[in-house]
């Protein structure tokens, strides 16, 4: 194996704005969701998928990208990505159709599994074991604050641009990554890895893109709707099969007896859990901010804008104590005020608070600095430094799997709340307009047709109402998957994070 030490100190730097290139990328998409619906026509639906599209692809692939990595080159593969992902971007910028927008994000989504399992595997190669808890920590600390930071800068776009802008942020990022990687980061790989399992990494994505295709689609198509089930037996039948595939294949992509390490696997619950929760919020939240508290993009943002001075200070404390507390009370500890954060979101209704917002924000972000550090320690403390790119990819794997859950399940809620909400004011409505009202709230931003004179009040209070409680049902059941990883990383994680060990 081959160890690269820093060239310059502008190593670090480099790695966070790739990240946040990444992080960003699924974020600041959120801010921009009402104007596409308005702009493209998309339906709640499609724009869940113009999201998670992104997530979808790049969790399946993130196991694949990291073992990539680890054999053919930590730099040479994030350079390369960040260049398809500055490509796929740029490509975005001119795209306006729904469908169109869905597969360009689908793109991106595979350039950034070849992106974010290189930026942390780069942290764990070029710092010593000393350095390497804090370093952990200024890449939670961008991974999680990254993400508002995103939602800003897109906002400020929208304020003088159109929504495709947000594109344009994409691609500068890229770019400038890329450059960076180049430029300042040497090489790190696994000479003499093993093969790649590629056929388990194909099974992982047919696993996650099908049980979140059926999760998506099930509040439209119906549950009982013949695609929507065949698509979830699919889903759990392919992760089944990737599972005994890789217990059984002489070189897996992942090997499932890791889990019984109780650290990676508590550390793995942990983020799952954490960006189940995370995302899900920024979906339903940014457009509850938009729609029934009447904010504009940036106004939307600039309220989410004490998260980052929460997240980065309260990331680099708990980096600093990652090996003096163990993940068994930090990270329980971290839930549990993230779950609280959550339920405290779900009391909002359609008169928005800005005191009860801003107060469940900050014990939000309180809790998600304090659970992720000690989550990511123990992942990347658990297998040896030549697997650093297999560790990184299952950080991110919990990540992004858990964000495309949180995406889909909390929007499904919403959506399915919204749906029934509306469902009897639509029968009274002509069929064309019908549908609009019940595929998103979008339609209560835009003229009212004069065929409805005063009942379009009525409706768009209706349609509110409807918005708001299937948030607040959404977000109460975020709340209750946190705290319930609250009690199972108690009582699954260690007392101590172990050092860096061998894993055969």
């Amino acid at each position: 194996m081959t160890t690269a030490k820093p060239r310059s100190k502008l190593v670090l730097p480099v790695i966070a704005i790739s990240l946040m290139t990444v992080v960003s990328a699924v974020s600041g998409l959120n801010v921009a969701l009402p104007s596409i619906a308005i702009e493209t026509g998309a339906s709640q639906t499609q724009l869940t998928w113009i999201v998670n599209s992104y997530a979808v692809i790049f969790a399946g692939l993130l196991m694949l990208a990291g073992a990539i990595g680890d054999k053919y080159g930590r730099r040479r593969i994030l350079a390369v990505a960040l260049a398809l992902f500055a490509f796929a971007a740029l490509f975005g910028y001119f795209s306006s159709e729904p469908s169109t927008l869905i597969a360009v994000r689908a793109l991106m989504g595979v350039a950034a599994a070849g992106i974010m399992p290189s930026t942390l595997s780069v942290i764990t190669t070029s710092f010593d074991e000393a350095e390497r808890g804090k370093a952990v920590g200024v890449w939670v600390g961008v991974a999680g604050a990254g993400g508002v930071l995103g939602l800003f800068g897109t906002a400020l776009l929208l304020e003088f641009f159109k929504w495709n802008s947000f594109f344009l942020l994409n691609f500068a990022m890229a770019t400038l990554g890329c450059i960076g990687t180049i430029r300042f980061i040497n090489d790190s790989k696994d000479e003499n890895g093993p093969p790649l399992d590629v056929l388990g990494g194909l099974i992982s994505v047919v696993g996650v893109g099908s049980l979140v295709f059926g999760i998506i689609e099930g509040p439209e198509r119906g549950w009982n709707d013949f695609l929507t089930v065949s698509s979830l037996l699919l889903g759990i039948a392919a992760l089944v099969s990737f599972i005994f595939w890789e217990l059984h294949v002489k070189n897996p992509l992942l090997n499932p007896r890791l889990f019984k390490n109780r650290a990676f696997s508590g550390g793995a619950l942990s983020i799952t859990i954490q960006f189940f929760g995370q995302f899900g919020f920024l979906f339903v939240g940014m457009q509850y901010l938009q729609y029934v508290a009447g904010f504009s993009p940036l106004g939307a943002v600039l309220h989410l804008l004490p998260l980052p001075f929460v997240v980065l200070p309260m990331s680099r404390i708990a980096g600093a104590n990652a090996h003096r507390i163990p993940q068994k009370y930090m990270g329980s500890f971290g839930l549990t005020f993230f779950a609280i954060g959550m339920f405290m979101f779900a009391r909002m209704d359609s008169e928005f608070n800005p005191w009860w917002f801003t107060a469940s924000l900050i014990i939000f972000a309180f809790g998600m600095a304090l659970a992720a550090v000690p989550a990511t320690t123990a992942i990347t403390n658990s297998l040896s430094t030549d697997k650093q790119g297999v560790a990184s990819a299952v950080n991110d794997t919990a990540r992004e799997f858990g964000s495309a859950l949180g995406i889909a399940i909390l929007g499904a809620a919403l959506n399915n709340q919204y749906r029934s909400g509306v469902a009897d004011v639509i029968k009274k409505l002509p069929p064309e307009f019908a549908e609009k009202v019940q595929n998103s709230v979008a339609f209560s931003t835009a003229q009212p047709p004069p065929a409805l004179g005063s009942t379009w009040d009525s409706l768009v209070a209706t349609a509110l109402d409807s918005f708001s409680s299937g948030m607040s049902l959404a977000l109460n059941l975020g709340g209750a998957f946190a705290l319930l990883g609250a009690i199972l990383v108690l009582v699954v994680a260690p007392k101590k994070v172990p050092n860096i060990i061998n894993h055969e």
